[in-house]
């Protein structure tokens, strides 16, 4: 399962919170990947090196995400999914739940005022804008006013329900 949306919205803890339930899980924070280029890094809104390599990362991450499932791991990946991102997804884990959490941009600096931010203002507003029009995935949450725990008990139901989606249509 991926979980996407702007900063603040809490793709990173719910994500890592429901990979600790399960028994074998994994989780990839896409922002990790991203940060092995070490020379010659650029941000996806800073042109197109900075887009090409938002997509590059997602490629890798599902690199990792298939090794990690092909070795009996349910993975969970955290990462800002644009058009662009989505369609590596898409070709590179066909079968992935992609998430999108909404969040309006008040409230996302609310939670982020309550922990480390890597971003200046500028940028954490203009990645919130690009993510207020999610690309074309497979649940929309709006987790305005959800506490942690709540927020990570709607993303589990939704992937849940999909996990019983695959197990009847792969049964029949």
């Amino acid at each position: 399962m991926v979980l996407s949306g702007g900063p603040a919205v809490g793709k990173s803890t719910c994500a890592r919170r429901l990979a600790e339930e399960r028994d074998r899980a994994a989780f990839i924070d896409a922002d990790d990947i991203r940060q092995l280029v070490v020379a010659g890094d650029e941000t996806m809104w800073s042109g197109p090196a900075g887009r090409e390599q938002h997509v590059l990362a997602a490629r890798n991450v599902a690199a990792l995400a298939r090794n990690l499932t092909g070795a009996g791991f349910a993975v969970t990946i955290a990462d800002v999914v644009t058009a662009d991102a989505l369609a590596a997804y898409r070709a590179e884990l066909p079968e992935c739940l992609v998430v999108h959490l909404a969040l309006p941009l008040s409230e996302a600096h609310e939670r982020a005022a309550m922990r480390t931010v890597y971003l200046t203002d500028d940028e954490f507003d203009l990645l919130h804008d690009l993510m207020a029009s999610p690309p074309d995935v497979d649940v929309v949450i709006d987790v305005a006013g959800m506490s942690v725990d709540e927020q990570t008990a709607a993303i589990r139901d939704v992937w849940e329900a999909a996990s019983q989606d695959d197990r009847v249509m792969g049964a029949g």
